[in-house]
C-alpha cells in the first residue's frame, strides 16, 4: 500500500464516525493525520470513534458536534479548530444522504431538507475552509464525496441525485475559483458496504 505523509495536517471529514467517513478517517489518521470529525450527535460509545494503531501508537479522531446545515454551527466548528489546531488542510465534505421518498408525494420541506444537507451546507462549509487555507502558506484540499446517483436515475431519492449532480457541477466551479491555493476535487462511489446499507439492502 502506498503511504502518503499527512503528519502535522488537520483534517475535517464532516459525517466521520459512520459509514463512509468512519473508513476516511481511520485511513486518514493511519497516515499521521490530526483527524478531527462532526456530526449531529457524538457516537453512544468513545470506542466506535474512528481509530488507527498503523504508526505505533493508537490514534483517535477528535470528535466536534455539528449539524453542518446551521451556518453558525458550521462556523463554530471551523473557528474551533483553527483555535486547538492552528490550521485546517484538508475538509472532506462526506455527511449526506437522503430516506427513500418518492418524488411524487415528498413535500416541498423534505426537498429542501435533503438539497441542504447534500449540497448547500457542504458549499457553506467549504466557503468557510476555504478562507482559512487561502491564507496558509501550503494552501489546502477540499474534497466533496459525490454519489454515482448524480449520474444516473435515482428513483425514490430524486432530491438527493439532483443534489449530487450540483456537487459536480460546484467542484469544476471551485477548482477554478479557488486554484491555485486550494485543490478541490470530488469522489463518486457506488455502493459502499456500511451498516446503512446492510440495514437497507441486506446482506
Amino acid at each position: 500500500m502506498n503511504t502518503l505523509n499527512f503528519q502535522d495536517k488537520v483534517v475535517l471529514i464532516t459525517g466521520g464516525a459512520k459509514g463512509v467517513g468512519h473508513g476516511i478517517s481511520e485511513c486518514y489518521l493511519a497516515q499521521g493525520a490530526t483527524v478531527v470529525v462532526c456530526g449531529r450527535s457524538a457516537p453512544e460509545n468513545e470506542a466506535e470513534l474512528p481509530r488507527s494503531s498503523a504508526s505505533g501508537s493508537e490514534r483517535v479522531a477528535d470528535f466536534i458536534p455539528c449539524d453542518i446545515r446551521d451556518v453558525a454551527a458550521s462556523q463554530a466548528l471551523v473557528d474551533a479548530i483553527v483555535a486547538k489546531y492552528g490550521r485546517l488542510d484538508v475538509l472532506v465534505n462526506n455527511a449526506g444522504g437522503a430516506p427513500h421518498a418518492l418524488a411524487a408525494t415528498a413535500s416541498p420541506r423534505f426537498h429542501e431538507k435533503i438539497i441542504a444537507l447534500n449540497l448547500t451546507a457542504p458549499l457553506t462549509l467549504a466557503q468557510m475552509a476555504n478562507k482559512v487555507m487561502q491564507e496558509q502558506a501550503e494552501g489546502g484540499v477540499i474534497v466533496f464525496i459525490g454519489s454515482v446517483s448524480a449520474l444516473r436515475p435515482s428513483p425514490g431519492t430524486a432530491a438527493y441525485g439532483a443534489a449530487k449532480a450540483g456537487v459536480l457541477s460546484l467542484v469544476t466551479s471551485l477548482a477554478v475559483e479557488w486554484a491555485p491555493k486550494v485543490r478541490v476535487v470530488g469522489v463518486s462511489p457506488g455502493m459502499v458496504l456500511t451498516d446503512q446499507a446492510h440495514l437497507h439492502f441486506g446482506d
